[in-house]
């Protein structure tokens, strides 16, 4: 446990070094491209403004196959454990880079006259020269992410920077020679050209590419996905405004996404440090919560913090920085529109810190999630756009519905992922002795639990039948279920109707697929690894950092074994068939410290089995949404029974009776 602590310390440590790397260079980056759109709109206008902006939002729509390409190659590269393979299969994908950044920019050479009419562009030598641009550009995406892959944040981060200086600098050296929107976006393509010819990989010998193709296709299909939905939720209000409004109104937009483009550039400044080091770690740091916690407040601090600024900002802030011409008259002023729009990007760059921190070490369905919600945001724009206000808020309310669908199932998934037990056939954790009927098994549970406060009251009265059933007597039975649904009303409901119950005998050999029942401090003491054996083996090693009542309670229970004359009850065990894992659904506890007395005082315990092919519909075995889905709507069901009255009308129908026997 203390070298699994120091672990995620670690990880979660150098998530914030390397995003404090990062937002440095993304602030220097965020400061030049600033300076960059006031440069542009105060010289160009809103006019001109707005056709530079729609143009280069081409190049940033297009930036989606750059950025899967770096973020693939960065966790493939991450992944290899040598520097030959990272080279290898940073290779591969350079030249796949090479090849489809061709073909992007020979179908833009050949298809700019038909954007242009759609943009309402006046030059389509624009699309051209931005065509130059994406040449270099899709292979930069490789270049990057073997950077970010071998944990160069820093080099990442002047590349960053210098792409952002050229961007600036050439901008306005050529405005003032007279080029206008045809010089802003030449200076666009030279940044990527000088971006791309700065930060030549270090590569180390040549060995055989370690990727099979249909891993690095899923790979580069996921990333493609997630890019893709990310570029057209962050620019396509600029197309579609270009195309619905007039040329003054566009620029105002403009002005208002590029708050979108600087919220963009610090997301992924966090995104960029997480995606490679949980690509590259284990399974049981990243299931710590507190790692992505860690991003996610970084995402939130950066991102609200901006927002406010711009919502007390006053306006004629923003018509001194860009010009007279972009002041807004009414009520919703530029100030206004700036912070809605802030705030509809700093709730989708949490959803996007989530879907790739998921992408970092699967195939995240939220990534199609995000592609289909950008095929919905099109379409909210195009039926709803009277005003700038109007567009803005179809963002904010779609961005905030986008946060909870992809981040609802992150935290359910998180908390109940219980895959630690691979489910596969002719494992035989148990022998079959004898069924039994599930008045017994109610009984044994009861008589384990009885001692709780919540029996406190029926402790004198009903203590005979709990300790010395008749399960021959039908109103014992009856009284025993009822007193056992005091606290177990929702928890017994779940077992699917038609378990069959067994006595059974536990096989040592295999005492790895049974499964604690995951809840309070086994999920702390588990670390996402819920095997019986695993627990007991953190348990013993790691003993020092847990609650102390906890350890005490388990120690107390071992000591108590080492009686002959000492009666533990039963451990009850639930699952699909004896030749699949099992979960424990009563005594952890019990189970736990017979392993750590020894492995023979197993033969203190009694244990009793529910066996059926509906148990993976219990949310006990097995954790799911759908499960939870099912138990929450199983409670409200049953909101309306009253445990204490049912139990009161069958003591008051049958207790005469064993009394009377008694």
């Amino acid at each position: 446990m203390e070298v699994a602590t120091h672990k995620t310390k670690s990880l979660r440590a150098r998530i914030i070094a390397g995003s404090v790397v990062l937002l440095s260079g993304s602030g220097m980056t965020i400061g030049t491209n600033l300076l960059y759109n006031i440069v542009v709109a105060r010289f160009l206008g809103p006019k001109g403004f707005g056709q530079a902006t729609v143009v280069y939002t081409l190049l940033t729509l297009l930036s989606a196959v750059m950025l899967s390409l770096q973020i693939t190659s960065s966790k493939v590269v991450a992944q290899q454990a040598t520097p030959e393979g990272k080279a290898a299969v940073y290779r591969s994908y350079h030249r796949a880079a090479w090849l489809l950044g061709l073909v992007v920019a020979v179908a833009l050479l050949l298809s700019r006259g038909a954007i242009s009419d759609y943009l309402n562009l006046q030059d389509s030598t624009l699309v051209a020269l931005l065509a130059i641009g994406v040449g270099f550009y899709i292979p930069l995406g490789p270049r990057r992410g073997y950077v970010q892959g071998t944990y160069g944040f820093r080099g990442l981060a002047l590349n960053l920077v210098l792409e952002g200086a050229v961007r600036l600098l050439g901008s306005y050296l050529l405005i003032l020679a007279g080029f206008g929107v045809r010089g802003v976006i030449a200076a666009n393509a030279a940044a990527v050209v000088a971006a791309y010819f700065a930060i030549p990989p270090r590569l180390v010998g040549r060995v055989r590419n370690p990727l099979h193709f249909s891993y690095a296709f899923r790979e580069t299909a996921q990333a493609t996905v997630f890019y893709a939905g990310q570029m057209l939720i962050g620019n396509c209000g600029i197309v579609m405004v270009n195309h619905f409004f007039a040329a003054h109104e566009a620029g105002i937009y403009a002005a208002v996404a590029m708050v979108g483009r600087v919220i963009f550039t610090m997301t992924s400044a966090v995104v960029n440090t997480t995606f490679p080091l949980v690509a590259g770690t284990s399974k049981e740091d990243r299931r710590d919560l507190r790692v992505i916690a860690t991003s996610l407040m970084l995402v939130l601090g950066c991102g609200a913090g901006l927002a406010v600024a711009l919502c007390i900002a006053p306006p004629w802030i923003w018509t001194h920085l860009f010009g007279s011409g972009f002041e807004v008259a009414g009520r919703y002023s530029l100030s206004y529109l700036l912070a809605l729009y802030a705030l509809a990007i700093v709730i989708y760059s949490l959803s996007a810190v989530i879907i790739t921190f998921e992408m970092s070490y699967k195939i995240a369905n939220t990534s199609y999630v995000q592609l289909a919600f950008s095929v919905v945001l099109i379409g909210g724009i195009y039926c709803f756009h009277s005003s700038l206000r109007e567009v803005v808020l179809v963002q904010l309310l779609l961005m905030a519905v986008l946060f909870v669908m992809v981040a609802v199932p992150f935290l359910v998934n998180s908390f109940t992922d219980s895959d630690d037990i691979p489910m596969m056939l002719n494992c035989r954790p148990v022998r079959l002795l004898h069924q039994v009927t599930e008045d017994e098994a109610i009984a044994e549970f009861l008589k384990s639990d009885f001692a709780t406060p919540v029996f406190k009251n029926y402790q004198d009265t009903l203590g005979p039948i709990v300790a010395a059933p008749d399960f021959g007597n039908p109103e014992e039975n009856a009284a025993r279920r009822a007193l056992f649904f005091l606290r177990h009303l929702a928890l017994w409901k779940e077992i699917p109707p038609g378990t069959e119950w067994y006595e059974v005998t536990l096989n040592e050999e295999e005492l790895n697929y049974i499964r604690v029942f995951p809840r309070a401090q086994w999920r702390k003491l588990a670390r996402g690894n819920f095997a019986l054996t695993t627990v007991t083996e953190r348990l013993e090693d790691y003993r020092n950092l847990l609650d102390s009542t906890f350890v005490s309670k388990i120690d107390a229970i071992g000591k108590e074994m080492l009686r002959e004359d000492a009666d533990f009850g039963s451990v009850i065990l639930i699952g699909t068939s004896a030749t699949e894992p099992l979960t424990i659904l009563d005594g952890n506890h019990r189970l736990v410290a017979a392993l750590l007395t020894s492995p023979h005082r197993l033969d203190k315990l009694r244990f009793l089995c529910g066996l059926s092919p509906r148990m993976r519909e219990c949310c006990w075995y097995n954790t799911n949404l759908p499960n939870l889905f099912r138990y929450g709507r199983n409670v409200v069901a049953h909101s309306w029974r009253d445990p204490e009255a049912e139990l009161a009308r069958v003591l008051k129908d049958s207790q005469p009776l064993w009394r009377a026997e008694a």
